[in-house]
């Protein structure tokens, strides 16, 4: 028996706010989508045009506060193939919440307050 990867999810407050956001930081596109008949929530698949891997970001209508991310030591991680033009995108967006130079990589935060790790294609 074999397994691989399909999907990650995550729980976003603003939908629209959230699509903009990674779109904009990482270049991701909506793949797919799925709206509740009672409009109860929404799902919308995102990707990177290279893997078959998707984030799902879930829109729940009657969700009115902040999601608790605990200690947020949750994280999705990215490669980029020009880091340094990835680093003053994110830095003029204003969302980089932690860097280390030593090892390489910086991570972003998005409009909920999730962590992303980004990393150079090449280490």
């Amino acid at each position: 028996m074999k397994f691989s990867f399909n999907h990650n999810n995550i729980n976003v407050l603003d939908l629209e706010k959230s699509l903009a956001f990674y779109k904009k930081a990482l270049g991701l596109v909506e793949t797919r989508r799925k709206v509740a008949e009672d409009g109860s929530f929404i799902l919308v698949f995102l990707g990177d045009e290279m893997t078959s891997h998707r984030l799902e970001l879930t829109w729940l209508r009657d969700w009115e506060i902040p999601y608790n991310l605990g200690d947020n030591e949750f994280h999705l991680a990215f490669t980029t193939d020009d880091y340094e033009k990835a680093h003053d995108l994110h830095k003029e967006m204003g969302c980089i919440c932690y860097e280390n130079e030593k090892m390489g990589l910086y991570f972003i935060h998005d409009p909920d307050g999730y962590w992303i790790e980004i990393l150079p294609e090449k280490r």
